[in-house]
């Protein structure tokens, strides 16, 4: 599959792929190396992941990192409210020892968080790190190992080696600086924000139904939007959301009705400073430099 082959097929699912975030996503399939994907909130970096999943028929498992991810929480557990069931009943039958010990400390009790999971499917999966910079140091020393060799070693059963690859695509949001290591372990791509001729794409992708004056005019809108001193830029996501809300409210001109577009702004502006900022009058000026 050629770089275009998957722009295509990844179109076919309603996302459209610049063509620097389709070159690299057909790199990082050819080579079998994880991508990173790092721009803003809201540019699409966790929806590549999903389409891509959808695109190539494949499961999707996500990692939604934060603050305290540890091992446990991310690669494996021990089913211990089972084990000591195990246990309790073996004790009553006069069971004990290394039978005992050998069967609570078994595949079967052994619950798979994402990162195990992913190497163990028999159809290779796309495996989503989602926001990979809310996680900390000593999470990325687990990750590099796995990304490493694709492999898990727990104490009790040795070393469970991948049964596929897994696709890895990784996200982060820029909050803190990524080790040079974890650089250097994964191709990457900055996702942007689109521009005005990509984002009407996305918009007609999904939203088919809507007229073309009113969707040149959203993306005109938003686009000037993003422009002004936010605190919360509106995302891709917000678009559709804005789109959607103008389509329910029967609005077919941004500049026929201020105070209905201004309601309609609930779904643009996700602060209050950023609603006390746009006002009617801001709101109605860019409305007219939208179309």
């Amino acid at each position: 599959m050629i770089w275009t082959d998957l722009q295509t097929a990844l179109g076919r699912q309603g996302y459209v792929a610049s063509d620097d975030l389709a070159v690299a996503l057909h790199l990082a399939l050819a080579l079998g190396r994880p991508l990173l994907l790092e721009g803003a909130a809201g540019v699409g970096k966790t929806e590549v992941a999903r389409t891509l999943a959808a695109a190539r028929d494949t499961r999707l498992i996500r990692l939604q990192c934060y603050e305290g991810l540890d091992a446990a929480q991310a690669i494996y557990e021990w089913n211990y409210q089972r084990q000591l069931l195990t246990i309790r009943a073996a004790a009553e039958d006069g069971e004990t020892g290394k039978a005992v010990e050998a069967r609570i400390f078994s595949r079967d009790f052994l619950l798979e968080r994402p990162l195990l999971a992913a190497i163990t499917q028999d159809t290779a999966p796309v495996l989503l790190i989602d926001e990979i910079d809310r996680a900390d140091e000593e999470f990325e020393a687990y990750l590099l190992e796995i990304l490493s060799d694709y492999q898990v070693s727990i104490p009790e059963l040795g070393t469970i080696t991948a049964t596929t690859r897994p696709v890895v695509i990784l996200t982060s949001n820029g909050t803190r600086d990524l080790s040079d290591a974890l650089r250097r372990r994964c191709l990457y791509t900055f996702v942007d924000y689109p521009d005005r001729e990509t984002e009407l794409a996305i918009l007609k992708a999904r939203c088919p139904g809507i007229e073309a004056r009113l969707g040149a005019q959203i993306i005109g809108f938003v686009q000037k939007l993003r422009e002004e001193d936010l605190e919360k830029v509106p995302g891709i996501a917000e678009t559709l959301d804005f789109a959607a809300a103008l389509m329910g409210l029967g609005i077919a001109d941004l500049t026929a009705d201020p105070a209905m577009l201004q309601s309609a702004l609930t779904t643009l502006l996700k602060t209050q400073t950023d609603q006390a900022r746009i006002t009617p009058e801001v709101a109605a000026r860019i409305a007219g430099r939208a179309a």
